[in-house]
């Protein structure tokens, strides 16, 4: 018997998941049953915003308007167009006015007022044919949208001489979650059966194509779940339910995929099924804990930021990622345990083979031969200093138009053009003075004369950027002044003012607000925690990669590659998604900016999967070194065994991003298109290219670490395979001439 079949090489772990598979898997189907039920209506619990900083200034500044002048603050507008008629005729202005009282009277409502109650010139279209009726909302998030879909119906449409819209940040938000989650389940039902056609691309097995899906599917039903659970205590971004179904389907799929490989290769090795479980969850399931756990740090690090939206991801992204371990590596050990050789089942490439008349070739090759990737890593090490230049400037030229990324907020934009609270809010944009709703609001809190609340005024109005200075209004020991920037709301001019507007004297209390003010105080979040962020993700995944290989060369390797791979994910995303290319292509409109939580979240989410892909490479690298002690031959050996395979599963993630890819909200786009790009730049270019030219430049000192490292290795260190045999690390005489060296000496001289 082979020593792969010795007994001693079953685990405690192999025989835990294998003694009853029946058992574990029908516990498993009834968890997932209740996950089901657990996580129904999590979308609905879910919010849309999310992107201001808690703690800031401006977020302060809104809740005392919102509490104290809620007129100031309006959420909900109502376009009235009078079609060709002023809307100061009679009719209109009657029905109008009707309009505002019955608004007025509605649960819920606060703070209404129009152009008719107030004669405003900011509340009335440059052309008199349209105006507005403000309102405010009240309650969070989930409460005013169950309010606006309750009296949003009642509004819309034609009433006598008006047409009547609906609009404003609310409805804004409402239509923004409603749109994904139609998106999201488009997304599903593009994702799932592509993924399956190319599992059995991959696979050529029925059945061990659906056990990959299998376990994407209780990974994403759990993350709901546990999600549920989440809105209960703290606010969850209903964009994160789009990494969900990313993650849990291309994690769980990558992680079934190289536990189902392993374990068919071991059978094809002659290994008994309980025999071929061991060893893969020794090496591939060890490997698959290690990259669950990189993801997973990569994405803990959102935490450190204060804004919603991003706390969110990792909520999600984490839970997803956790449960698809922990389903790879009981369920699936469960499943294989019955199937055993069963899992190469309904071959369909046979079946094909059959139906198109053909001869079946008289030997199948092995699978994971991968001759063709041994060829080509031998080329690469050849000509390595050649692929690592031209590979890194052609990745570094790829990044260079993020230089020129411009930060702004989310808006109306982000959704398509056909939706009713955009075209509400571009009619206001583009055709009533003073752009209402960007504007700033400066609120003065104490006690305050007349004279005083004077002089603070003319010393804004004085302020290089000012257009406007609407105000004081005041109420009970407070007051607040609306200013109005000259050009964008939210441009650079109009972030200076707001410094400018803060850094003013008074005798009083002075706090600012307004989409400019928002931005400014995100900025400075992201900027205070960003450090924290990427310090977490680089210390815990060098002291992973460490652990893993036991080098200290190897881990800095990782991160810098890891991040040359991002280059041209940040460069699209500037070339396309700001300065506006392809946009009639992808059916998006460019704002000129960058939402700027967004970078931030993309980098965490694509250097987490980057060092999944590469994870898996060095484990098969680290593997084969410890067995033979010849670094080049096993740099051949790991691009030969997972070369094919990192690349299929790169392409089945890059699937189902680009499904989310698919969704008309803007950002998602921007979020799915993105990361599918990264993650076929790394699976394709640094882990083809870099990586295996790099380790030919370091060559032996590759696995160097000094001994104090080397004894920390030995005790806590993950070793999948056998020790090298000989003591200078080189491969011994039987090795060079076993079937793998004399195979690999055929490519060196063919190469």
């Amino acid at each position: 018997m082979s020593e792969v079949n010795s007994p001693e090489r079953v685990g405690g772990w192999t025989r835990l998941v294998t003694a009853r598979p029946r058992l574990s898997l029908l516990t498993a189907l009834v968890i997932t049953a209740l996950a089901v039920f657990a996580g129904s209506g999590v979308a609905d619990r879910m919010g849309s915003g999310g992107w201001e900083a808690p703690d800031a200034e401006s977020t302060y500044t809104t809740q005392v308007l919102e509490r104290e002048f809620p007129a100031s603050r309006p959420n909900l507008l109502l376009l009235v167009d009078s079609g060709s008629a002023s809307v100061d005729d009679p009719a209109v202005a009657a029905e109008a006015a009707r309009l505002t009282e019955r608004l007025a009277g509605e649960k819920g409502i606060t703070g209404v007022g129009s152009y008719w109650r107030t004669t405003s010139p900011a509340l009335r279209s440059e052309d008199g044919h349209q105006a507005i009726v403000a309102a405010r909302i009240e309650g969070d998030e989930k409460a005013t949208g169950e309010i606006l879909d309750r009296i949003a119906p009642a509004y819309r449409g034609v009433y006598g001489p008006v047409e009547v819209s609906v609009g404003g940040p609310v409805a804004v938000r409402h239509e923004m979650q409603t749109i994904i989650q139609e998106d999201l389940l488009r997304a599903e039902l593009i994702a799932l059966p592509v993924t399956l056609v190319l599992l059995v691309m991959v696979f050529g097995s029925a059945i061990a194509a659906l056990l990959p899906l299998g376990v994407g599917i209780v990974a994403i039903l759990g993350a709901n779940a546990v999600l549920r659970g989440i809105t209960e205590f703290t606010d969850v971004s209903v964009f994160a339910q789009n990494l969900t179904t990313a993650l849990g389907l291309g994690l769980a799929i990558d992680y079934a995929l190289f536990i189902v490989r392993r374990f068919r290769e071991e059978l094809a090795a002659g290994a008994d099924t309980r025999a071929a479980i061991g060893t893969t969850l020794r090496t591939a399931g060890r490997t698959v804990l290690f990259s669950a756990l990189t993801v997973a740090v990569s994405l803990a690090a959102l935490m450190v930021f204060p804004q919603y939206f991003l706390r969110s991801f990792a909520y999600a992204g984490i839970a997803v990622v956790l449960l698809a371990a922990a389903a790879a590596l009981t369920l699936l050990p469960a499943a294989l345990m019955l199937l055993g050789p069963r899992v190469n089942s309904l071959d369909l490439r046979k079946l094909l083979r059959r139906h198109k008349g053909g001869r079946p070739p008289a030997a199948e090759p092995a699978e994971g031969t991968g001759r063709g990737w041994a060829r080509f890593a031998v080329l690469v090490m050849r000509r390595a200093p050649l692929f690592a230049v031209v590979t890194t400037v052609g990745l570094v030229l790829l990044g260079l138009p993020f230089l020129g990324v411009k930060f702004g907020t989310a808006d109306d934009r982000q959704l398509p053009a056909s939706a009713e609270s955009r075209v509400v809010q571009e009619h206001i944009r583009d055709a009533f003075p003073g752009s209402p709703g960007g504007g700033l609001e400066v609120l003065a809190e104490g006690a305050a004369t007349p004279a005083q609340y004077a002089d603070f005024r003319s010393r804004i109005a004085a302020l290089p950027g000012v257009q406007r200075v609407d105000g004081p209004v005041t109420g009970d020991g407070s007051a607040y002044f609306g200013v109005l920037p000259e050009g964008e709301s939210v441009g650079q001019e109009a972030q200076q003012l707001v410094r400018e507007l803060r850094a003013e004297t008074a005798p009083f209390d002075t706090s600012v607000t307004g989409a400019a003010a928002v931005l400014v105080d995100s900025k400075d979040a992201i900027a205070d925690r960003l450090p924290w962020a990427v310090g977490i993700i680089v210390v815990v995944t060098l002291l992973l990669v460490f652990l893993l290989t036991g080098s200290v060369l190897i881990p800095v390797q990782a991160v810098v590659l890891n991040a040359l791979s991002l280059t041209a994910m940040f460069g699209a995303v500037v070339w396309v998604f700001q300065d506006g290319h392809l946009s009639g292509l992808l059916a998006f409109t460019s704002t000129g900016d960058i939402e700027t939580t967004l970078p931030v979240l993309m980098f965490c989410v694509a250097f987490g999967l980057s060092m999944d892909y590469g994870v898996f490479l060095l484990s098969r690298i680290k593997e084969e070194h410890d067995r033979t002690g010849d670094h080049e031959h096993s740099v051949t050996f790991g691009l030969r065994h997972t070369g094919g395979l990192i690349t299929a599963a790169a392409v089945i993630l890059a699937v189902v991003m680009v499904a989310i890819g698919t969704s008309r909200v803007t950002n998602t786009k921007m979020l799915g298109l993105g990361i599918a790009l990264a993650v076929l730049m790394d699976a394709m270019v640094v882990r083809s290219l870099l990586v295996p030219a790099v380790m030919k430049l370091t060559g032996r000192f590759t696995w160097w670490a000094p001994a104090p490292l080397r004894a920390f290795h030995r005790r806590f260190g993950l070793s999948e395979g056998e020790p090298a045999r000989t003591p200078s690390g080189g491969p011994s005489a039987e090795e060079i001439s076993g079937p793998e060296g004399q195979e690999r000496d055929k490519i060196m001289a063919g190469a």
